[in-house]
């Protein structure tokens, strides 16, 4: 089939992250993916060199004409395509499919699959159905690479971080940073500094090596830190910060992979978060632990979202608490300092919702499935 996949962006580049992950999935199973973008300037660094696998197009101006039609068009995000561009890459019987942004809230099983049909105007007839994407069997599922736990298992932690010019020390922990700019960052960055407050092997203090992504994170630890050099000689503290590069969607899924604990924010990296696993002692892939910083926004409508994840995530057996309790502070629903962090007792439970996606079926299949059906 011939997929048009339509995506704006709006800030962060998550939107065209998501999209950019589902030509690239599309284009993987043999088929035809279209990407039309108002600004595909991110994809310089976040897709080298893969770029001719999928048609990049831009989406500005005039419809162009003359373009064979596509069998399914995907409007991403609600991005609001005019009556003249769908006409121009689509006809009446092309799967129209609304990919809606996801959360874990209920009335995404209640909302995924239901057709709206067009009552007015240039497309009177025409017919889109709504996929929403989820963390339950009754949704549209997360994206998710066939090849994702052979991948994992072959890869190669301490060559990846040697790449990146980092030697942790034995007994040390590494982090990944891909935060906006969280009230507790200085709470954080305090904690991971304090020689007595993390012991590694045989008690002795642990150093903790900070990989903070390259844009908004790098700022806001810049401007929390002010003049002070957390890697300098004269620096008593156990923390080690490193500033990353840009770096493309496969090497921040090795970044993800590499570390210890890792906090993620928005859509595309929490999903990534929620796959992200290495080789154990054993030789079975072990899920990282992370924390996520969701999108705030101005009436407070995140905070719903965040603890319907939570609640979907932490199972009710347990003590989970302190996990509730550093992404209630994290992400600015109570004020005070971030407890303390215990990433090898959180990641049980980032095992157990990492099976239960395992378990269900991938984005891509289902809204192949939900095309060929409409």
């Amino acid at each position: 089939m011939r997929w048009d996949i339509f995506c704006k962006v709006i800030d962060n580049h998550g939107d065209i992250g998501v999209c950019w992950r589902l030509a690239r999935q599309i284009a993987a199973r043999g088929q035809e993916a279209r990407l039309w973008v108002d600004d595909a300037s991110a994809l310089a660094w976040m897709a080298p060199g893969q770029i001719e696998s999928v048609e990049v197009h831009p989406w500005s101006g005039q419809a162009p004409a003359g373009l064979p039609p596509g069998d399914v068009l995907i409007e991403a995000f609600g991005c609001d395509i005019a009556p003249d561009w769908i006409q121009a890459v689509a006809t009446a019987d092309t799967a129209w499919i609304n990919l809606e942004y996801l959360s874990a809230e209920p009335y995404v099983e209640r909302m995924h699959g239901l057709p709206s049909p067009v009552l007015s105007g240039p497309l009177t007839g025409w017919r889109k159905r709504f996929f929403y994407p989820g963390f339950t069997p009754a949704t549209g599922g997360l994206l998710r690479e066939p090849d994702l736990q052979q991948r994992q298992v072959g890869f190669k932690r301490e060559a990846w971080l040697a790449a990146q010019g980092i030697w942790p020390e034995d007994g040390s922990q590494v982090i990944s940073l891909f935060c906006y700019e969280p009230d507790a960052l200085s709470s954080l960055l305090a904690q991971l500094a304090r020689p007595d407050a993390r012991e590694g092997q045989e008690g002795q203090p642990r150093t903790t090596h900070l990989l903070v992504t390259a844009g908004r994170a790098a700022a806001a630890v810049q401007t929390t830190l002010g003049a002070q050099n957390p890697n300098g000689a004269d620096d008593p503290s156990r923390l080690r910060i490193h500033y990353l590069p840009r770096l493309s969607q496969d090497d921040y899924d090795h970044l993800l992979w590499a570390c210890d604990l890792n906090f993620v924010r928005g859509e595309d990296s929490l999903v990534r978060a929620l796959w992200a696993a290495r080789p154990g002692p054993t030789g079975s892939l072990q899920s990282i632990p992370f924390v996520w910083q969701i999108y705030p926004q101005h009436d407070g409508a995140h905070h719903v979202k965040l603890q319907a994840f939570l609640d979907w995530m932490l199972p009710q057996a347990g003590d989970h608490a302190g996990l509730r309790a550093f992404h209630a502070v994290w992400n600015g629903l109570h004020a005070g300092a971030l407890p303390a962090l215990a990433g090898s007792s959180w990641a049980e439970a980032t095992q157990g919702a990492r099976a239960r996606l395992l378990a269900q079926t991938d984005l891509c299949t289902q809204l192949q499935a939900m095309a060929e059906a409409t």
